[in-house]
């Protein structure tokens, strides 16, 4: 591809990124979000494949659009918080001026390395090495994945695996939940 046809993909690309990632934040069905952020990851997908990092772009789209967006709609659907509620009951107290203080203190931090990152970003070299050498791209990902980052790679599944198990508890109800006052429960039994 050429040098414009290159710049069109992102840009068509970088575009679908940023509408689904303001769609995640925007929405306000949590369903509709996790469908926003399926489009932000196909997006990405995309400017894998401009980038002719063709398996990143795969397992872009298997793990993260395939896998990861189902468990978010498992879990939304498992605890039921597509249903609307109440926005002026604060269930923990001082949650929403301690959140305003971190979002302060967030965009600070992205502007601090937004401005620092043009500094040190022109010509900085790899961290892992050079994308160059022998093997194929597989390969070079699997070596550097499991030697250079293989504790933060078994720390992600930790956190995936708590996220599931979390997801579970939540969703469990105690025994006799689900009669309701005088009426039948679920099941149609009283």
């Amino acid at each position: 591809m050429g040098g414009v046809a290159h710049t069109v993909v992102f840009l068509v690309a970088g575009a679908i990124v940023l509408a689904g990632a303001l769609g995640v934040v925007l929405a306000r069905n949590p369903v509709h979000a996790a469908l926003m952020l399926v489009m932000t990851l196909f997006g990405v997908a995309v400017l894998f494949v401009d980038l002719e990092a063709h398996f990143l772009a795969a397992i872009q789209v298997i793990v993260y659009t395939g896998a990861i967006v189902v468990l978010f709609l498992f879990v939304i659907m498992l605890l039921g918080v597509d249903r609307a509620e109440s926005l002026t009951s604060e269930p923990i107290g001082g949650q929403r001026p301690a959140a305003a203080v971190v979002a302060v203190c967030s965009m600070g931090l992205i502007a601090l390395l937004a401005v620092r990152g043009v500094q040190v970003s022109a010509g900085a070299r790899s961290v892992t090495g050079s994308l160059e050498g022998e093997g194929t791209e597989l390969e070079r990902i699997g070596t550097a994945l499991f030697t250079d980052y293989v504790f933060a790679f078994e720390l992600t599944s930790v956190l995936l695996v708590i996220g599931v198990v979390a997801a579970v508890v939540l969703a469990r109800r105690p025994r006799g939940a689900d009669v309701a006052p005088g009426g039948p429960s679920v099941d149609g039994e009283r």
